[in-house]
C-alpha cells in the first residue's frame, strides 16, 4: 500500500488497514476487485473484519473517499504554503508529480471511483465532499495572491489536475503540467 494511517503508538488500526487495502485494490486491480473478502485478504485481517466496519459496499466506498482525503490533506496543505504565483505553479506541479509518482495507486483509485460515480449518486456525493475539502485548501491561497474569482480558479486547477491524471494513468503519458498551470494561474490573477 502506498499510504498508511499510523497511530502515535505505531499501530495501524484494523479499520484503517481495511481502508488502505481497499484503496490499494481499487488502484491496482480496479473496481471489480473490491469486495469485503478481498479487502480482508489484502489487509491481512480476519475474514469478516471489513464488513464489520463497513456493512455495505456503499459504506466501504464512502470510507475509502474519506480515507483518501485524510491522507492527502496534510500534503496538499503544506505544499500550498506559497507567496507568489510562480511558487504556486511550482507547488501544484510538484503535487501532480507526487500524485502520479509515489501516490499513483491512490490517484488511480480516485479515477476508478470517479468513473463509478457517473452512475452512483452516493459515491458522487462523497467525491464532491472530498473535492470541496481540497478546494477549501486552494481558495485561500488564490485569494491571498489576488485572484478575482478564487472559487473558479480553484475549480480550473482541479479540473486541470483531473485531466492530467487521466492522461497519465489511462493514456500512459505525463506531460509537464507547468505551461498549463501557468495559463490558469496567470489568468486567475489577471
Amino acid at each position: 500500500m502506498s499510504c498508511h494511517y499510523v497511530y502515535s503508538d505505531g499501530v495501524i488500526s484494523k479499520r484503517e488497514r481495511a481502508l488502505g487495502a481497499a484503496v490499494d485494490l481499487l488502484g491496482t486491480e480496479g473496481l471489480r476487485a473490491l469486495t469485503h473478502v478481498r479487502v480482508d485478504e489484502r489487509a491481512e485481517l480476519p475474514r469478516g473484519s471489513t464488513s464489520n466496519y463497513f456493512r455495505t459496499r456503499a459504506a466501504l466506498l464512502d470510507g475509502v473517499v474519506d480515507w483518501m482525503v485524510r491522507q492527502e490533506t496534510p500534503s496538499v496543505g503544506a505544499a500550498l504554503d506559497v507567496a507568489t504565483p510562480d511558487e504556486l505553479v511550482e507547488a501544484v506541479a510538484r503535487l501532480f508529480e507526487f500524485m502520479l509518482g509515489p501516490n499513483r495507486v491512490v490517484t488511480t483509485a480516485r479515477m476508478v471511483l470517479r468513473l463509478e460515480a457517473s452512475h452512483d449518486p452516493a459515491l458522487r456525493q462523497a467525491l464532491a465532499r472530498g473535492g470541496a475539502a481540497m478546494t477549501d485548501l486552494v481558495v485561500p491561497v488564490l485569494t491571498r495572491l489576488g485572484a478575482s474569482d478564487p472559487q473558479v480558479a480553484a475549480a480550473a486547477l482541479g479540473a486541470c489536475g483531473q485531466g492530467f491524471f487521466v492522461q497519465a494513468i489511462a493514456g500512459g503519458t505525463t506531460p509537464d503540467p507547468r505551461p498549463v498551470l501557468e495559463v490558469i494561474v496567470r489568468g486567475a490573477l489577471a
